[in-house]
C-alpha cells in the first residue's frame, strides 16, 4: 500500500493518480480533528487564499501547465471545471463546490482508503508522499528536518478578503473584465486620485497584525497590499489597482485606479478583492477597505489574514522525480517541496504520483522533460541555487531557450510590438512542450 500523508490539492491528486493505476492508498489527512491557522474545513483540496487556478491564456506557462495536466487526466483540473465560475480568461472556482467534490470522488474510489490522523512522523516501510503543504504540523516539520539534515524554510502567507455580493454599490462599480476579455466578469471601483490618494494614505497607516521572525518574511508573487504600498506611492497602481484596460462606462476613460473583485462562489453571492492579501487588522481592514467607492457599506463574508508558510530547501533534498535523496521512499509534493500556487501545486502531485507508480512497479526513475513546464518546474526544484532559493510558480523563463530563429523576434516586433512577440514565443514553447510531452510518455508506457 503506498501511503499519501495530506489531502490538499497534491496529495489529493496523487492519490487519485496511484488509484487509477490499481495501487491501494492510504491517505491520510488531520482535519477536522486537527486544524491549521488557515483551514475552515475537513474537506480534501481545500482552497484557502484564492479561488483561482490562474490563466487559461494558451501561450501562458500556467495554460500549456492546464494543457500537460489535462493530457494526464488531472482530477483537481476535472472537478476545477465542473465547480468553474465566471473569470475573464482564467479559471476559477467555488471553492466549497470544488473541495467537496474532489472529497467526493476520492472518498467513493475502491482503491483509497481515507484515514483521520495526525503524523508526527513517518513509517517508511513502503513508498510514501508527504504532501502537508505550507501549513504542516509542527512536529511533523521538524521530523522532515531532522531526517533530510538540511532544516527548513519559512515565509508568510497571506488571504484576500471576501466581500457580500448585494453590499456593493453597483451604482458605483460596474461589471468587466480588462480589455473585455472572457466577458463582464469582475466587479471593478473606480477610484479617482483623489480618493486612491486618501486610501493610500489609511492603508500606510492602518495597524497591522505582528510577524514572529522567519527566513524569509514574504513570497514576493504574493505581497500584502500594505506592504506593496509601502514600496512607493505607485506600486499599487501598476499592481494589483491598475486600471489599465478598464473603461469607466460613466466616463468612457479609464479611472485613475481600481480595485477589481472576483466571484468566489457559483451563487455569485461572495466576491473577493483581487490581489489584497493583507496582514491588517480585521478592524483596520473594514475602515480601510470601506474607502474603496462602491464598498462604503460593504458586508464581510471573510476578512483577510496572514500564516506562516513551510517549505524545504529542495535542491539539497531533492531530485527532479520529488523524490528525497537521502530517503528512496519518500517523496514530497505540493508547496512543501517549494512550488507557489494551487495550480502548481496539484500538477507536483501528479508528478510525483507518476514517480512512485514507478518505483513500485520496480522501474528506474523518469524526469519529465524540462521543455514541459512540468518539468521546468521540478528541474528548478532539484538545480536551483540552494543559497537563494525560494518558492517558484510556473513561468515560462524556466523553460530551456527556443532554438535560434524559432520565433521571427525582429518581424513580428516590427509588425505587432513586444505583444506579438510574447504570444508567439508561448505558441512555441506550447507546441514543444506538448510534443515532448508525449514522446515522453510513450517513452513510459513502453516500460509498463
Amino acid at each position: 500500500m503506498i501511503h499519501i500523508v495530506g489531502a490538499g490539492l497534491a496529495g489529493s491528486e496523487a492519490a487519485w493518480q496511484l488509484a487509477s493505476r490499481g495501487h491501494e492508498v492510504l491517505l491520510t489527512e488531520m482535519r477536522p480533528r486537527w486544524t491549521t491557522p488557515a483551514h475552515t474545513t475537513d474537506q480534501a483540496a481545500e482552497m484557502v487564499c484564492s479561488n483561482s487556478f490562474k490563466s487559461d491564456d494558451p501561450a501562458s506557462a500556467t495554460g500549456i501547465l492546464k494543457a500537460e495536466m489535462k493530457r494526464m487526466d488531472s482530477l483537481i483540473l476535472h472537478c476545477a471545471e465542473a465547480t468553474r465560475v465566471p473569470a475573464g480568461n482564467s479559471l476559477a472556482v467555488d471553492r466549497n463546490a470544488f473541495s467537496e467534490l474532489v472529497t467526493r470522488t476520492l472518498k467513493g474510489h475502491p482503491g483509497i482508503r481515507w484515514q483521520e490522523a495526525q503524523v508526527t512522523e513517518l513509517d517508511l516501510s513502503s513508498q510514501t508522499i508527504l504532501a502537508t503543504g505550507p501549513l504542516t504540523s509542527e512536529p511533523l516539520a521538524a521530523w522532515l528536518a531532522s531526517t533530510t539534515g538540511c532544516g527548513q524554510l519559512h515565509f508568510y502567507d497571506a488571504i484576500a478578503p471576501i466581500v457580500e455580493r448585494d453590499s456593493i454599490d453597483m451604482d458605483i462599480a460596474w461589471m468587466a473584465a480588462r480589455y473585455d476579455k472572457g466577458g463582464p466578469d469582475f466587479i471593478n471601483c473606480p477610484l479617482d486620485k483623489t480618493q486612491y490618494e486618501r486610501f493610500l494614505d489609511a492603508l500606510i497607516a492602518a495597524e497591522r497584525v505582528p510577524l514572529h521572525e522567519v527566513d524569509t518574511p514574504y513570497f514576493e508573487a504574493c505581497l500584502p497590499i500594505e506592504v506593496m504600498a509601502d514600496r512607493g506611492r505607485e506600486t499599487l497602481r501598476h499592481g494589483p489597482m491598475k486600471p489599465v484596460g478598464l473603461d469607466d462606462p460613466r466616463t468612457g476613460r479609464w479611472p485613475h485606479a481600481v480595485v477589481q473583485l472576483r466571484q468566489d462562489t457559483l451563487a455569485g453571492e461572495h466576491f473577493n478583492l483581487v490581489g489584497f492579501q493583507t496582514r491588517l487588522k480585521w478592524g483596520a481592514q473594514r475602515e480601510v477597505f470601506n474607502l474603496i467607492p462602491g464598498l462604503a457599506q460593504a458586508e464581510y463574508a471573510r476578512f483577510g489574514s496572514i500564516h506562516r508558510n513551510t517549505y524545504i530547501q529542495a535542491p539539497s533534498i531533492l531530485n527532479a522525480t520529488l523524490n528525497v535523496k537521502s530517503t528512496p521512499q519518500l517523496w514530497v509534493a505540493g508547496q512543501l517541496s517549494g512550488v507557489e500556487g494551487y495550480l502548481e501545486s496539484a500538477a507536483g502531485g501528479l508528478a510525483a504520483a507518476f514517480a512512485v507508480d514507478r518505483a513500485a512497479r520496480g522501474l528506474a526513475p523518469l524526469p519529465f522533460p524540462p521543455e514541459t513546464v512540468l518539468g521546468s518546474l521540478l528541474h528548478y526544484l532539484a538545480n536551483a541555487s540552494a543559497k537563494d532559493f525560494g518558492p517558484t510558480n510556473a513561468m515560462l523563463g524556466l523553460l530551456p531557450p527556443l532554438p535560434e530563429g524559432e520565433v521571427d523576434v525582429r518581424g513580428l516586433k516590427r509588425a505587432g510590438g513586444l505583444r506579438a512577440v510574447k504570444v508567439a514565443k508561448g505558441e512555441a514553447h506550447r507546441k514543444r512542450a506538448l510534443a515532448a510531452l508525449e514522446s515522453f510518455l510513450g517513452t513510459a508506457d513502453q516500460a509498463m
